[in-house]
């Protein structure tokens, strides 16, 4: 049996289990949780409400987190590489350093958030809401960003290298030294938008 904590120290769940790895937590209600490090590879949180949760280094390795609610939780350092997030709620979540390599963030809300140097590697981020995000030094190397929303996003030194931002909305994003070799703009809307211009 484990107990989950919240991070005044108060048990608010309790899993029958002897691991989280592979668990069942769907549509449980995880406000403010200290899952800080947790083992939940491959685990079952869709729907879950992990609002404000510390996720800090946690293991969600092909964790499903669709619809989840992570809304201002810190997931720094966490390995989320291959996960599915699609329709996630983000907004100020902390992804800092976090793995999303191969994750599927399709139509989460990342209004907000941070994810400085963040490993968003073949990432699929079809319209998400990156809105006033923070890339700096995010690696989006062949992400799907088509019809994405990154009004106002920082990628200050991003590397989008071959992404699809086909369709999507740069309206005051700034991409000063960001990397855009071969990635596709087309009907990219970038009125506002700092990017360095070739000279």
């Amino acid at each position: 049996m484990i107990e989950i904590k919240n991070i005044n120290g108060d048990v608010i769940y309790t899993h029958e289990g002897k691991s989280l790895e592979e668990a069942y937590l769907g549509g449980e209600i995880l406000r403010f949780a200290d899952l800080n490090g947790a083992a939940l590879g491959r685990a079952n949180l869709n729907g879950a409400d992990l609002y404000r949760a510390n996720l800090n280094g946690a293991n969600l390795f092909r964790a499903n987190l669709t619809g989840t609610n992570l809304s201002g939780a810190d997931l720094s350092d966490a390995s989320l590489d291959g996960a599915n997030l699609d329709g996630a709620i983000l907004d100020n979540a902390n992804l800092k350093n976090a793995n999303l390599k191969g994750a599927s963030l399709i139509r989460a809300d990342l209004s907000g958030a941070i994810l400085y140097r963040a490993d968003l590697y073949r990432a699929d981020l079809k319209g998400a809401n990156l809105d006033g995000a923070n890339l700096t030094f995010a690696d989006l190397k062949c992400a799907n960003l088509t019809g994405a929303d990154l009004t106002d996003a920082d990628l200050f030194r991003a590397n989008l290298y071959r992404a699809d931002l086909t369709g999507a909305n740069l309206t005051g994003a700034y991409l000063i030294r960001a990397d855009l070799y071969r990635a596709n703009l087309d009907g990219a809307n970038l009125d506002g938008a700092k990017i360095d211009i070739p000279t």
